[in-house]
């Protein structure tokens, strides 16, 4: 199986998903079954369906994360010595060379992902364009509405 990169904070808020899924979802639900089962009837009882979907639901993303953590490589920028160069988990300053508007974005794995918060996904098309990069440098983008050139002003390990 190949490893999945994470930042130190992606390997803990998915530690903590899996600890609230286990002790408290897992026990919930299955209360719930438990209640649903003593009202009798279970081919016409609707909230014994939706805690068994539920269930499944809470088994299969337990399941999701604990692989996921068995494969993760987990990568603490503030440990990083890239010379410069912007790598997984570099937080990178970008000017767009058209409009002169200046973004900070971090590259992280897939479940960190949030634009909102700069996090961008290590395989969207801006990280692969600026990946092995350094400061100064210049990375082209192919945007929805043609390529995009931005120049990267700093590059930080945080």
């Amino acid at each position: 199986m190949p490893t999945i990169p994470l930042t130190k904070r992606g390997a803990d808020k998915l530690k903590e998903e899996l600890h609230r899924l286990k002790t408290v979802e897992r026990p919930a639900v299955i209360q719930a079954i438990a209640e649903a089962r003593a009202q009798g009837d279970l081919s016409e009882n609707a909230e014994y369906d939706a805690a068994k979907d539920r269930q499944g639901f809470i088994e299969g993303r337990i399941k999701e994360i604990e692989s996921k953590l068995a494969a993760a490589q987990i990568i603490d920028p503030a440990q990083l010595d890239a010379g410069g160069k912007v790598v997984f988990g570099a937080t990178v300053e970008l000017e767009d060379e058209a409009t002169g508007e200046t973004v900070t974005y971090q590259i992280v794995g897939e479940d960190e992902a949030d634009l909102k918060l700069g996090l961008i996904n290590v395989s969207s098309p801006i990280a692969r364009a600026l990946i092995g990069k350094e400061e100064g440098d210049v990375a082209e983008v192919q945007a929805p509405n043609g390529v995009r050139r931005y120049e990267i002003v700093a590059v930080r390990y945080e």
